[in-house]
């Protein structure tokens, strides 16, 4: 994707911009997660269904499979500060119409909470590709990692506290009141944006062929045999991964006996550990031989997937090993990025990654529409053993294909430190 020139402010007022759009996002982001988990948790106390569960995952997952390309043309063609600022405010709707229903009858249909995330997905889904196009233009190009980073610590964060504050909320209020969380948090986000000053970039009249780019990215990826060889075993692992995280609150509640607050404090941990491994990562920088990094942790994060339902009174060793299946995510996921964006063309950078992101979402509702059904018939803590040893063979596989790439796939090594162009 073609990047234009970094910042189109002032070098010295670049750190206010940035700061005044991410003040807005935390609050956002705070608020929207502890909304969601609110909507979870009153599915899950409601129900009790991990069916109903996983459907809600795919609702909010929905949006991004069918509008995502799309998407990522727009926040190229239209004001990226108005999409922003639109998407927040559909988010910022969604939450009112849910406690207005909520209000007038406090039994709602399920059917209804699966259009209000199916809501939220469409803002989520339009709102991302706008602020990662919209960063390069204020941040200068020699910054924009540790940009990258101060914005993802802060929607870790978020992540992190926002279930927290919604069990504790969820404890003290009806579920209609949570709503104005999430309303003030938008609207804060929106005010924000206010004040910001994203610069225009020039578009041509060309009409966006979305389909030929996407042909374009994927024979840029067959060209990779490294990546063509490690993406079966990543789409197996999404396909397994993701439903364990939307059954968390399921298996909480009915194979641990546990209440909302247990519900927020396994989630707490799991975000955390994605925290912190993320950070160890930003210090250490990986194994050398990355794609053995990549199959050591998919192991990791499958075994300790099944020893955490071990023993259905061990609430306590459930909590740890959350946390270290929250923490294996970087370790696979950040590896992988590394090597895509030295190995890819510059040109193909944005085609190829919207791909990914789309065959990865895409593998998201595959292992949802299998997980519902037949944990519903096993039993919740059954598909996570099952899993979890599928995950740790994914993980042999995923080694077993790699290890002939590892001599191309190597983390490189930094001989001197001369190179002060930033690399986008």
């Amino acid at each position: 994707m073609n990047q234009p020139k970094a910042s189109g402010c002032p070098v010295r007022s670049w750190k206010k911009q940035f700061a005044t759009i991410y003040i807005g996002q935390a609050f956002s982001v705070l608020g929207s997660a502890a909304v969601h988990f609110s909507i979870i948790w009153w599915l899950t106390a409601k129900t009790e269904d991990a069916v109903v569960l996983t459907l809600a995952t795919i609702a909010g997952f929905a949006p991004f499979i069918l509008l995502g390309p799309f998407a990522g043309v727009l926040a190229d063609r239209m004001n990226r500060k108005t999409l922003m600022m639109l998407a927040d405010g559909l988010v910022a709707l969604s939450s009112v119409i849910l406690g207005a229903a909520f209000l007038i009858n406090p039994d709602l249909p399920i059917w209804f909470a699966y259009i209000i995330l199916f809501l939220r997905g469409i803002g989520s889904t339009f709102h991302t590709p706008a602020m990662q196009a919209a960063i390069p233009l204020l941040v200068p190009q020699e910054m924009l990692t540790k940009a990258g980073g101060w914005g993802q610590l802060i929607a870790s964060l978020g992540n992190l506290l926002g279930p927290v504050l919604g069990a504790a909320l969820f404890g003290i209020m009806p579920i209609a009141y949570i709503m104005l969380v999430d309303i003030f948090g938008a609207v804060f986000a929106i005010v924000c944006l206010l004040f910001v000053r994203i610069p225009n970039v020039p578009r041509s009249g060309e009409t966006p062929h979305v389909f030929a780019d996407m042909k374009l990215g994927f024979r840029a990826m067959r060209a990779n045999k490294p990546l063509m060889a490690i993406f079966p075993a990543m789409m197996a692992t999404n396909i397994l991964g993701v439903p364990l995280g939307s059954l968390l609150p399921l298996l909480v509640k009915t194979y641990f006996g546990g209440d909302a607050m247990d519900s927020s404090i396994v989630e707490l941990l799991f975000a955390g550990g994605m925290l912190v491994t993320s950070a160890v990562l930003g210090v250490w920088g990986g194994m050398k031989k990355r794609f053995l990094m990549v199959s050591i942790f998919v192991a990791v994060m499958g075994a300790a997937s099944a020893l955490g339902v071990a023993f259905p009174g061990g609430l306590w060793l459930f909590m740890i090993c959350c946390f270290i299946v929250g923490g294996c995510g970087p370790f696979t996921n950040v590896p992988l990025m590394a090597y895509l964006q030295e190995t890819t063309a510059p040109d193909m950078m944005g085609k190829v990654m919207s791909l990914i992101m789309m065959c990865m979402t895409l593998a998201m509702p595959v292992g949802l529409i299998v997980a519902g059904p037949v944990s519903k018939v096993v039993g919740v803590e059954n598909w996570f053993i099952w899993s979890g040893i599928a995950l740790v063979v994914c993980g042999v596989i995923c080694r077993l294909a790699t290890r002939k790439y590892d001599a191309v796939t190597m983390k490189p090594v930094v001989s001197e430190p001369t190179a002060t162009n930033s690399k986008t």
